[in-house]
């Protein structure tokens, strides 16, 4: 969706009500879908891996409605800007809390599950005066992306916005002076963001999937803990968080570092894996992601 297409809707919303928007963001993203058919077909394929027992139809409606559930991202995003107008219940806060009471930071570990920037809006109001830095891929061709950083930006939350090509030590520096600081840092752990960068196999879904090793490894030289992050749309405008126990990844020599980031990314595959059976229609993961034994990636859709 460009942006002004997005402003565009965004102004007929407020003359007309939310239904617009709803309405012809659905039927753009069933344009996408069936005007895009090898793209759906990648998609329909995932879904083939994740309900292997189901027929080649079922596995083209849920990727159908993959499609349709994306439009919500959109339609909340505009929500949060009405500050009041979503609510939401979250698993696993607590042990965020005490953690950073303790004035030492965090990490989270984020997925493409539900609504990110959203989860990011609204926990910046739950707890007064909380730090919190994202690390975003930038996309230079998809416009709405600017429209998205720059709501971010205007809840007090920090963007990093990391080019394809891998962006820059002076990245690193940047997160973890701000983990120092007391502040949260937020990785995404299922998103390769560049074909070079350096990635974990991991099993997935009976078969084996690549993941970024960075978060991981950020964790054990930060020291800060390391909470795994999901969010869901419960309905309209209500959302849950889950905040998994805090993981501190340590190792007693540097010899045993690489299998400490190893077990790390193992335990967030699965925790990934167990969410996505549960949810899987909230996955908005539209790059390649699982790879087959010759070690091709399987799956693969941008939107």
């Amino acid at each position: 969706m460009k942006a002004l297409t997005y402003r565009l809707l965004i102004v007929l919303s407020r003359w007309f009500g939310p239904w617009i928007f709803t309405l012809v963001s659905r039927i753009i993203a069933g344009g996408y879908f069936f005007m895009f058919p090898g793209r759906a077909a990648q998609s329909a394929r995932f879904y083939s891996s994740l309900f292997p027992g189901k027929g080649r139809l079922f596995h083209w409606l849920c990727a159908f409605r993959q499609y349709q559930n994306f439009t919500t991202v959109f339609m909340d995003r505009i929500r949060t800007r009405g500050q009041d107008n979503i609510c939401f219940t979250s698993t696993g806060w607590q042990g965020f809390e005490e953690a950073l009471d303790k004035g030492q930071g965090a990490i989270i570990l984020m997925s493409h599950m539900g609504n990110w920037d959203v989860a990011a809006s609204l926990m910046a109001k739950k707890r007064k005066n909380l730090k919190l830095l994202l690390y975003m891929g930038a996309k230079a061709k998809e416009q709405i992306e600017s429209v998205q950083k720059q709501a971010l930006h205007d809840n007090g939350i920090r963007i990093v916005a990391v080019e394809p090509s891998g962006g820059s030590p002076l990245d690193v520096v940047t997160g973890i002076r701000f983990l120092k600081s007391g502040g949260v840092v937020s990785l995404t752990g299922d998103k390769l963001w560049h074909p070079d960068q350096k990635s974990i196999n991991v099993p997935f879904l009976g078969k084996s999937a690549r993941i970024p090793e960075f978060p991981h490894i950020f964790a054990l030289l930060s020291k800060a803990p390391l909470f795994v992050f999901f969010t869901f749309r419960t309905g309209p405008g209500t959302y849950r968080f889950m905040l998994s126990d805090p993981m501190h990844i340590t190792c007693p020599s540097r010899e045993e570092r690489s299998r400490a980031v190893a077990q790390s990314a193992r335990v967030y595959a699965g925790m990934l894996e167990k969410t996505l059976r549960e949810h899987p229609y909230e996955w908005y993961h539209f790059d390649p992601f699982l790879v087959d034994y010759a070690g091709q990636h399987h799956q693969g859709n941008r939107m």
